[in-house]
């Protein structure tokens, strides 16, 4: 008989198998709270957007109820009126918006509004004042690079912010914006939008509306704009003072080429068409009443946006600039620059109110203002601080000196003419531009006490501290070159350059004043004496002769290598002036000397500019601190050789036997580098503080101590 399946243990035992479980009860499943979590914002963002919706509909509803007409709003102008006058009072500017005919939609050229909107806003026709597509592709460039790279404002965005708001950046001026384009869009049609926005938008220069930039720009209407003039217009809204053809016409056509390869792609033109508009043949007009005042105020107007608050009121600005001096200052330029070159000239008053400026010789074919913004090699008028550094640490213009071939860290500077005079004074030196004694100087006081010398007198420019920047290897600007020499003038008081004395309002209301400036003790009387007195001698009989004006005359030449460069830096009454001469491109001028050219600028405008001034004499008289005054109280009072000393236990030491009695010398640090020298040479001094009255080595010999005797120092001179 056959057992029983393994697998069914109730046949085993035969029982009978157990009774099915009986069903169980079904009870619903509870929702899970991300589901309700979803279910409650959909609901809730559906209502948001409900009310929100509601919100806006009703806020576009009543901003378009109270937009003004059509009519109205061709009639409304915008742009702030600025007068700028000279220190008499004498207007020599006025600024502000310049309006052109008003052009119908119909009278502008296809290929203007077609560069525009492509440029400006693509899908202009099918939105409905704001863009969603544009803000999408904005925010989704925000997140990748980190910061908005382009824009999402549409035109009708532009002509409310252009119209109703202000540039201001911040959201609820966003929000205003976009109302208002909204409310635009429900009230005027696509072509009276677009036919606004033309005819108000601001293309620099003052311009408002094609048809001013048209005639601005061209010299015609803008009913005659070709393809490329057009292309050139279009490309001016992005940043109209970056894009200017007058001020730079290479970014202005390269932004051109953008706006005509952004109509190919949008079927506005062909991509054959793009590429046959010839940019270089457009014909730019030339500006009317431009001139070389123009560079001064191109510097002094942006000094407004950190006097003033924000205020579209008009207003006249009262500066510093005397027309007299600047008609003088150009013509003294004109007439000396050499052929080829360029020049700048900058006129600073004892306070720091400057008088004349001119950036380069003629305004209208170049805007490019040499005198503030070119960074140029300063040649030996840079010396005035390796010597200003030199009388702070001890030396005076009587001071021996030695020029002389030498070579600093492998470095061997030459003088102009090849020759070496030997041992001659400080003055002597300055005068004739000693270039190795500069050196020597330099590396005595050391090339990072020069480079902070120069920061202190106002050189914000970069400053290399290798052994050359002693003859002004490094790169500066002209007006501060001149503050420098400014405050020498002052007798070593910085001075601060400005332009704006007050600025009032058409009212007569004044919304600025210029508060007196006393400045800070730059250097001590007696080194800004010493330094007048070096610069002084510099005109008189050295290298800057030409620039003699039959008065008092301080001032110090500069060449750079290969006469690139030529600068005269100089003060008389009170007036500093500095000149700069060379050519854009960096190219050599043949003949161009700081002691030349520019020094005979220099005086042809200073004959004239400090005519009606008194003569002074300038403050060269040396108080020397106390340390620095030689014989002492007591040499005048006993003799040298009454002193004694007394060893350890109180003996008397004879003083009559030299090899006890050693010779004082400073405790005196070598310098840096050590440079091979003829004969000896002046000690360094820091600032001034008196020396120690003798070193370790003299008191440890004095009390009988075995320390050697210290054998003098052939890089250092006696003090006298």
């Amino acid at each position: 008989m056959a057992s029983p399946s393994r697998g069914h243990p109730a046949r085993r035992g035969g029982s009978q198998p157990p009774p099915p479980p009986p069903p169980r009860k079904k009870t619903p499943k509870k929702k899970s709270f991300l589901a309700r979590l979803v279910r409650g914002t959909l609901v809730w963002g559906l209502a948001l957007a409900i009310l929100g919706a509601i919100f806006l509909g009703t806020a576009v509803y009543m901003t378009a109820r109270d937009l003004p007409n059509f009519q109205t709003l061709k009639s409304s102008q915008q742009g702030q009126m600025i007068v700028v006058r000279a220190m008499d009072g004498t207007e020599i500017v006025s600024l502000g918006p310049s309006y052109g005919k008003w052009l119908t939609y119909n009278e502008i050229p296809p290929v203007m509004k077609n560069a525009m909107v492509a440029v400006e806003d693509r899908r202009f026709e099918s939105h409905f004042g704001v863009d969603p597509i544009g803000i999408a592709r904005s925010l989704l460039v925000r997140v990748r690079s980190g910061y908005f790279r382009e824009g999402a404002s549409t035109i009708t965005q532009q002509l409310a912010r252009n119209v109703f708001l202000n540039n201001t950046r911040s959201f609820g001026r966003k929000i205003r914006e976009g109302v208002l384009a909204l409310a635009l869009e429900t009230k005027f049609s696509k072509q009276q939008i677009l036919e606004l926005y033309l005819n108000k938008v601001y293309f620099g220069g003052g311009a408002y509306g094609i048809d001013a930039a048209s005639r601005k720009f061209f010299d015609h209407s803008a009913r005659d704009l070709s393809l490329a003039e057009a292309a050139i217009i279009a490309g001016l809204v992005k940043a109209p003072s970056r894009y200017s053809p007058t001020a730079d016409l290479q970014a202005a056509q390269n932004r051109a080429r953008v706006v005509l390869s952004v109509m190919a792609e949008n079927g506005y033109i062909s991509a054959s068409e793009a590429a046959a508009t010839d940019l270089d043949a457009v014909r730019l007009a030339r500006q009317k009443g431009q001139n070389s005042v123009r560079y001064f105020t191109d510097w002094a107007l942006p000094q407004l946006d950190f006097v003033l608050p924000d205020t579209d009121e008009p207003i006249e600005v009262w500066t510093t600039l005397d027309i007299a001096m600047q008609d003088n200052a150009t013509s003294a330029i004109r007439a000396n620059v050499p052929d080829g070159a360029q020049g700048a000239l900058v006129a600073i008053d004892r306070d720091g109110a400057v008088r004349a400026m001119v950036g380069g010789l003629d305004y209208v074919t170049s805007n490019y203002n040499r005198a503030v913004n070119a960074v140029r090699q300063p040649g030996s008028s840079w010396k005035l601080f390796v010597y200003l550094a030199a009388l702070e640490a001890g030396y005076a213009p009587n001071s021996k000196v030695v020029d002389e071939p030498v070579t600093i860290q492998g470095w061997s500077p030459r003088n102009s003419g090849g020759s070496y005079a030997g041992e001659i004074d400080v003055r002597t030196a300055f005068a004739y531009s000693k270039n190795t004694v500069a050196a020597q100087l330099g590396n005595e006081v050391g090339f990072g006490t020069v480079a902070a010398m120069a920061r202190r007198f106002g050189i914000t420019t970069p400053i290399a501290t290798v052994p050359s920047m002693v003859l002004g290897s490094s790169e500066v600007r002209l007006i501060d070159m001149t503050r420098a020499f400014a405050s020498v003038s002052a007798e070593g008081h910085s001075i601060e350059p400005y332009g704006i004395v007050k600025v009032t309002a058409s009212d007569g209301r004044v919304l600025y004043r210029r508060k007196p400036d006393p400045g800070e003790v730059l250097v001590p009387q007696y080194v800004a004496a010493g330094i007048t007195d070096l610069l002084q001698t510099a005109v008189a009989t050295g290298t800057g002769k030409a620039a003699q004006i039959g008065r008092p005359v301080a001032g110090k030449t500069g060449t750079t290598s290969s006469n690139k460069d030529g600068y005269f830096v100089g003060f008389s009454s009170g007036l500093t002036t500095g000149v700069w001469m060379g050519r854009d491109d960096n190219k050599t001028v043949r003949g161009l000397q700081g002691g030349t050219a520019p020094a005979r600028a220099f005086a042809a405008f200073m004959k004239t500019a400090v005519a009606n001034r008194p003569v002074e004499k300038f403050d060269t008289d040396l108080k020397l601190p106390e340390w620095q005054l030689e014989p002492d109280d007591e040499h005048l009072t006993s003799d040298p050789d009454d002193y004694y000393f007394v060893d350890e236990d109180g003996n008397l030491i004879d003083s009559g036997q030299p090899e006890q009695v050693p010779a004082p010398r400073y405790d005196q640090q070598p310098p840096a580098v050590t440079v091979r020298r003829g004969t000896a040479e002046a000690p360094r001094r820091g600032g001034a503080e008196a020396p120690p009255a003798a070193n370790d080595d003299f008191l440890n010999r004095a009390i009988g101590g075995d320390a050697p005797v210290p054998q003098p120092d052939p890089g250092l001179r006696p003090a006298r």
